[in-house]
């Protein structure tokens, strides 16, 4: 069904909520780490692999999974090994998945739950309900709705306009975990998706860690996923989830000191910007938050010297544009 959309309301709550979270991606945007890359990526996948594993009762710590993506031994339940294993392998895979196929998300289900699950990477085949302390929490749609059910979600994920990413990124998960496709491990790739199309909107996420975040808010992410359950909308699940990954961001950017790049890469990133029309020294500010005054003075000074920017105007009223 291709103008499928799931059940909720666009809130005040959520409105505000990806408005600070793409104000903090801007800020990265112009930006530098401090660290190689490949450091970054490493203690991301360590701090997601914890998170998501532990939400389901895996005991191993992050010692022990460092240990295990370093390739040593470790002494631990077999079985949360085996899950740590496959979920290492799954996120180095996270690229590779089209986050628009069912099928891939089948093909990433196998690889979490390959020898955890006989049935891996294929739809449950049976009814099943969530239970909880007194009683059932949760009856997911029957089975054999269960194929129409993530088409349309798929279809939702990839046709809709309307909706910014960070939105359809928490209603796909919520949905997920509604529908409960497979028999088990629904949690696990609900999460791993989510991850993969935030990465396709913004690649920040590749050192984000919001699995850490619910992890950490653990009674709060099931207590979400139940009121939307019961209120047939799924505005409370949003509203956590991109409470999780504000919470995140702004986790990274008080870990990761980032650094301002030099007068020559901010120019580069404000011509593709700003090129074809005039600006003033403010506007060019707004596009680099972290910078002082005198350093758009410079930056600017250098662009006109270069040959690369024209000036019109004197001082405060000075306006530029690209050549």
């Amino acid at each position: 069904m291709e103008n499928y959309v799931p059940p909720f309301q666009l809130t005040p709550a959520i409105l505000n909520l990806c408005m600070e979270i793409t104000s903090l991606t801007g800020r990265y945007e112009g930006l530098n780490f401090p660290l190689p890359k490949i450091e970054l990526r490493k203690e991301n996948r360590i701090k997601t692999i914890h998170g998501t594993a532990a939400v389901e009762g895996n005991t191993l710590t992050r010692e022990q999974i460092t240990a295990i993506l370093e390739g040593k031994p470790v002494i631990g339940p077999e079985k949360d090994i085996k899950e740590v294993k496959n979920a290492l392998r799954a996120y180095d895979k996270i690229k590779t998945f089209d986050i628009y196929s069912v099928k891939d998300l089948c093909k990433a289900h196998r690889v979490l739950m390959e020898g955890l699950l006989p049935d891996a990477g294929k739809f449950r085949k049976e009814s099943v309900g969530i239970m909880k302390p007194g009683g059932i929490s949760h009856i997911a749609p029957p089975a054999h709705l269960v194929p129409t059910h993530m088409n349309n979600l798929f279809s939702f994920l990839k046709n809709n306009k309307e909706h910014h990413p960070l939105v359809k990124a928490s209603v796909f998960h919520y949905e997920l975990e509604y529908i409960h496709p497979f028999p088990d491990g629904n949690g696990r790739i609900g999460r791993l998706w989510e991850h993969a199309v935030l990465m396709r909107w913004n690649p920040l996420f590749e050192v984000i860690s919001m699995e850490s975040m619910v992890k950490r808010r653990q009674g709060d992410y099931y207590k979400a996923l139940e009121i939307s359950d019961k209120k047939g909308s799924c505005e409370d699940f949003i509203v956590f989830n991109l409470g999780s990954i504000l919470e995140a961001l702004n986790q990274f950017f008080l870990e990761f000191k980032v650094e301002p790049v030099t007068s020559r890469d901010r120019l580069e990133v404000a011509g593709n910007r700003l090129v074809g029309r005039r600006f003033s020294r403010k506007e060019y500010m707004e596009l680099f938050k972290t910078i002082s005054t005198a350093t758009a003075s410079r930056d600017l000074k250098s662009g006109v010297d270069s040959g690369l920017l024209t000036r019109s105007g004197d001082k405060r009223n000075a306006l530029y544009s690209f050549k």
